[in-house]
């Protein structure tokens, strides 16, 4: 069975500002700020505002459904070149690895002077190790932005009634 944490708005805010706060304190400066999407956006936004760097975004699909992976893959990439430039990827937590490894891989070939990464969590299972993390997680983490998405997956896993999915939506399960 899956467990799952649910994370707040204000916890998400809180989260954010934290990581923003551990790169600062690095001591390392940034040129662009990569979020990766859908999950690294909100807080790649925070931590770039937080940074003062400008921001530019790739979108990998890595997940089909809750704990279900697919093999990545790269769908959009960059607008801004990276060649010579400090680069920090950001995304909301980092798994298996498979995802960060794909894009870290990809972006190297396009020559960065410096490529960090920065995490909200980590799970104990990771192959990846980012260089900027807040949390290690064993848990389905359920963010602000994906309550909805969370819960019409689980009614398609039947492991909620369809009678549920405002419960679902809004609220931690009583699992």
């Amino acid at each position: 069975m899956v467990e799952y944490r649910y994370i707040s708005w204000s916890e998400y805010g809180n989260l954010a500002e934290a990581l923003a706060e551990k790169v600062c304190s690095g001591g390392k400066r940034f040129d662009l700020v990569i979020g990766i999407a859908r999950g690294g956006m909100p807080v790649a936004i925070v931590v770039s505002d937080h940074i003062n760097a400008r921001i530019d975004f790739i979108n990998v699909k890595s997940y089909s459904g809750i704990g279900e992976r697919s093999i990545p893959k790269i769908l959009s990439t960059l607008t801004d070149e990276i060649a010579g430039k400090s680069i920090l990827v950001v995304d909301d937590l980092v798994d298996q690895g498979d995802t960060m490894t794909v894009v870290e891989e990809y972006l190297s070939e396009q020559g960065p002077k410096l490529m960090e990464v920065a995490v909200l969590f980590k799970k104990p299972w990771t192959k990846f190790e980012p260089d900027y993390y807040l949390e290690v997680v064993d848990r389905w983490v359920v963010f602000p932005f994906e309550l909805s998405e969370v819960g019409r997956l689980r009614i398609a896993d039947e492991s909620v009634s369809p009678a549920n999915i405002l419960h679902v939506a809004s609220s931690p399960p009583n699992v």
